[in-house]
């Protein structure tokens, strides 16, 4: 019994001092197929509250209701779950939780193809919505197109060569750098937002066909398997 007690404790002190993975990963369920989702440690907010939501089963259920090819699709209005809302002058994209995220730019984070960013509204500050975001399909950018988005919508700010060379070789959506929160990247089956944003849809973005999702948060193991399989472990 005392070597019994001794293991035990043994074992639970080992569990207590484990490392925990370095990076929390989320999957994105549908019909057209499933992604994996790496949550960015550089926005602990936006991170943080995605995975309260998913835990809760917010987002089952939910609808990607904004489709746009080359550029992005957009899901997590609690809303778009009685598509009876959708109504001329009332169209989903405008369900909440009911708070916001502050803003959590970092100059490391861009809208390369694949990330996931968070929507808003146009509020001062940029916050995010407490619930609503999108993950881009982007296209590429020749050095020209650039050039021209810097001195246009972009307004002078510049884009470091190292982004300059994603945008033109894998693409993204640059027009949107610092001004929504980037907070994670699929890290596997992009196909999946290919497959979607390439759905009809109406004059207004939205799939003619109810494209729902499941959101679920990969436990420990599955997360620190991750993490070297991508060489991302501590």
């Amino acid at each position: 019994m005392k070597k019994l007690f001794t293991l035990v404790i043994l074992l639970a002190t080992l569990t207590a001092f484990a490392k925990p993975p370095k990076n929390q990963y989320v999957r994105v369920s549908t019909s057209f197929g499933d992604c994996i989702i790496r949550l960015y440690n550089e926005t602990p907010g936006h991170r943080d509250n995605f995975i309260k939501l998913a835990k809760k089963g917010f987002y089952n259920g939910t609808l990607f209701h904004r489709v746009i090819q080359n550029f992005m699709i957009q899901g997590g209005d609690p809303d778009s779950r009685d598509t009876s809302k959708n109504k001329p002058g009332a169209e989903l994209g405008n369900g909440d939780v009911g708070y916001t995220i502050p803003a959590e730019f970092n100059d490391s984070l861009f809208h390369k193809r694949g990330v996931l960013a968070a929507a808003r509204d146009d509020n001062p500050a940029k916050a995010s919505s407490g619930c609503q975001f999108y993950i881009v399909e982007g296209k590429r950018f020749t050095d020209a197109d650039l050039d021209k988005l810097i001195a246009g919508r972009l307004k002078g700010r510049v884009i470091p060569p190292s982004q300059r060379e994603i945008y033109e070789t894998v693409g993204g959506a640059p027009h949107l750098d610092q001004g929504y929160t980037v907070y994670g990247e699929v890290v596997t089956g992009i196909d999946m937002v290919d497959r979607i944003a390439g759905v009809k849809k109406d004059e207004r973005d939205r799939p003619l066909t109810n494209i729902p999702m499941t959101v679920s948060v990969l436990s420990k193991g599955q997360c620190k398997d991750l993490d070297k399989l991508l060489g991302l472990a501590r």
